[in-house]
């Protein structure tokens, strides 16, 4: 039988017992209607699985008992920083939710001239935690015990303004002539991918000057949702885990 694994972010200790939180008692409980004395995973983004056994169930509430620890070893050797313009409609979902499946380990969503996505604070906000979410959940999925982190919403001057030492910083351009494979090896990158619309001549002068090179995946223009994805398959396939 498939093990059910959920997060829960709460402290969790062997021989510990417990009291689901919301999010995971919905998911184990309400949707796939595990039953007492069933076992669940669990896991809080420190790294670490934990083995639990249903011990109680109750209307609106479950308890659980710890009964073991093991540390997870799905995480990359190598950080990936994510830094992607917002897209219209669910692309920005989806792009986050496959990036996480594929390692990153931090995503900066951002706002270029051609963004077509314009979100005020309060909208920025719930944006923003809507993506958290999608992430923590493809880590449940994916089987990841550290859960990435989505940061606020920036303009793209002040993310090509924050101070990045020891990151190589790599942009997604269709017109490079450089390619991943001429990259020198790094154990941090931090990925720069743009709109539907690319970036200005202006915005791809700023990211050189902040130290971004240039680069191509091949000879064919990929969508913003693509690109994202091909890139950090690239970067994993020849100095990741993939």
């Amino acid at each position: 039988m498939r093990t059910v694994r959920v997060y829960d972010n709460q402290f969790l200790e062997v021989d510990r017992e417990i009291t689901l939180g919301e999010n995971a008692f919905g998911h184990a409980v309400k949707v796939l209607r595990m039953k007492v004395n069933d076992p669940l995973t669990i896991f809080n983004g420190d790294g670490f699985n934990y083995q639990t056994v249903i011990t109680d169930i109750q209307k609106k509430s479950a308890t659980v008992r710890i009964t073991a620890k093991e540390l997870c070893g799905t995480e990359s050797s190598i950080k990936i920083h994510l830094g992607q313009v917002l897209s219209r409609g669910d692309k920005m979902d989806y792009t986050v939710q496959k990036a996480t499946e594929l390692g990153v380990t931090c995503i900066t969503p951002l706002v270029s001239e051609r963004c077509g996505v314009r979100l005020n604070d309060e909208r920025g906000d719930k944006k923003q935690e809507t993506l958290q979410r999608i992430v923590i959940s493809a880590c449940e999925q994916c089987g990841r015990a550290v859960i990435p982190e989505v940061r606020p919403i920036m303009t793209l001057s002040e993310f090509l303004a924050e101070e990045s030492s020891g990151e190589l910083k790599v942009t997604m351009n269709p017109h490079a002539s450089k390619h991943f494979r001429n990259l020198p090896q790094s154990d941090s990158y931090r990925l720069l991918v743009g709109p539907e619309g690319g970036f200005t001549d202006d915005e791809v002068a700023d990211s050189v000057r902040a130290g971004y090179q240039d680069v191509l995946a091949g000879p064919r223009i990929l969508r913003t949702e693509t690109a994202a994805l091909v890139a950090v398959s690239i970067i994993q396939s020849n100095f990741g885990d993939i």
